[in-house]
């Protein structure tokens, strides 16, 4: 029978999802590009041209003004320098969030906090057990965290069977888990405090969050902040990306232009630019030149700081720092270097089971517990296996478990076992949760 086009208007997308629809996407291709670039580490490493990828990253590279130095590996500008700048986006994320967002209110906020806190718990929990009493205790944060580039990645490979809810289900929780891992590593990965470092940095926080209360909105004067803010921290033993975190509060969320504003004075620029005189090559005369300019006053002025910045930076971590970031560290020689038999080495069976049981176990227990007790609900559309597939998804922990993994061991052959924990189990979690969601039957309408 042949079918009759009606071309009927689509139903637009909501306002409040539009922001994360791009979000997703964003985060869904970035994640792509972050496994290319960890296969190409990893094959580089393991290929008779393995010493220069492992000389690449131990090159030092200087930085001086004055008798201030900062001499550092260019693996450490990496994972210190532009991870940093990943923390600051972070941390704008969760200020969005918790202003406006799945976490603006107690009701929403229960359901992904109650999730999140399982799946840092339990795999910290079963890391802990196997490594008690070992050197290799320092690993136990290296299994809470989830990778959201990849998660989401896996959730787009599902198109329609992964409904709007689920997504946005996942990212409140990767967000909490992010929050969770920026207090892990301030509290526990922190070296040696320098008090007088830390002190300026603070102060410079303090400045950035004067700046946001006098109504300073110009982009130029945070980052000039922030960049003290990362040296200082940098130089006082905190880990320079709790810096980024930090900052990313600081950052003033309300718009200097409201709507009612913008509409009514954007009909009077375009009236202006309607009724003046369009010379003859069709180019706009001079009142309409100024009722333009007027127009894109008024447009920066409806968009936040930290909105700007956040649409700014999303590209530029997504598809530049994070695949740089897994360029730099998923190159392991997994040839050797090893701290021994399979059976013997708890640090990756630690990380590796945290991640593939702990993950699921923790996520899937803590939220039906939330979900029975009535401290949250779970949302619309949504079934157990919904849950259960995200919770095995949030076991793919590669970018942030790297991190702390780097911050947790010195000794190669440690960080290489996590290395390889990391990556095996965020493999497995990732086809698991896959597989479990990949059955269900898609749903109409779910972007």
């Amino acid at each position: 029978m042949r079918s009759i086009d009606l071309d009927l208007p689509r139903r637009p997308v909501p306002a409040y999802i539009k922001p994360f629809h791009e979000f997703t996407k964003l985060e869904a291709a970035g994640g792509l590009l972050l496994l290319l670039c960890s296969a190409v580490a990893l094959i580089w490493a393991n290929s008779p041209a393995a010493p220069g990828y492992f000389a690449l990253w131990e090159t030092y590279l200087n930085v001086s003004l004055g008798g201030f130095v900062i001499n550092k590996p260019v693996l450490l500008w990496v994972n210190d320098g532009l991870m940093a700048i990943f923390f600051f986006l972070v941390g704008l994320e969760i200020k969005r969030e918790l202003l406006g967002g799945e976490l603006a209110s107690p009701r929403q906020a229960a359901l992904p906090m109650a999730a999140a806190l399982g799946g840092m718990l339990v795999p910290a929990g079963i890391y802990v057990l196997l490594n008690v009493g070992t050197p290799y205790i320092a690993g136990w944060g290296i299994p809470m965290a989830t990778d959201i580039a990849f998660a989401l990645g896996v959730l787009a490979l599902l198109g329609k069977r992964a409904p709007l809810s689920l997504k946005i289900f996942l990212s409140a929780l990767a967000i909490v888990d992010d929050l969770g891992a920026v207090l892990v590593i301030a509290l526990f990965y922190t070296a040696e405090i320098s008090f007088a470092y830390l002190g300026t940095g603070l102060a410079l926080l303090g400045l950035s969050w004067l700046a946001n209360r006098l109504g300073i909105r110009r982009t130029a004067v945070y980052v000039a902040l922030g960049l003290g803010v990362w040296v200082m921290f940098l130089k006082s033993g905190v880990h320079a990306t709790v810096a980024g975190v930090l900052l990313a509060l600081t950052i003033p969320v309300n718009t200097r232009v409201d709507v009612s504003l913008f509409l009514e004075k954007g009909r009077m620029m375009m009236d202006l630019i309607r009724g003046g005189d369009t010379p003859p090559n069709g180019q706009a005369s001079g009142d309409q030149r100024a009722a333009i300019q007027g127009l894109e006053v008024l447009c920066e002025g409806s968009e936040s700081p930290l909105q700007r910045m956040e649409r700014a930076l999303h590209g530029w971590v997504a598809f530049g720092i994070m695949p740089i970031f897994a360029f730099a560290n998923a190159g392991v020689a997994l040839g050797g270097g090893g701290l021994g038999p399979f059976g013997d080495n708890t640090i990756l069976i630690g990380v590796a089971l945290g991640l593939m049981l702990g993950k699921p176990i923790g996520v899937f227990a803590f939220t039906w517990a939330a979900v029975r007790t009535g401290i949250a609900i779970l949302p619309t559309g949504l079934t157990w296996r919904h849950i259960f597939g995200v919770a095995c998804i949030a076991g793919i922990g590669f970018t942030m478990a790297l991190f702390i993994a780097n911050l947790a061991f010195t000794d190669s052959a440690m960080l290489n076992s996590a290395k390889i924990g990391i990556m095996g189990a965020s493999l497995i979690s990732g086809l698991l949760g896959w597989g479990i969601l990949a059955g269900l039957k898609p749903i109409k309408d779910a972007e």
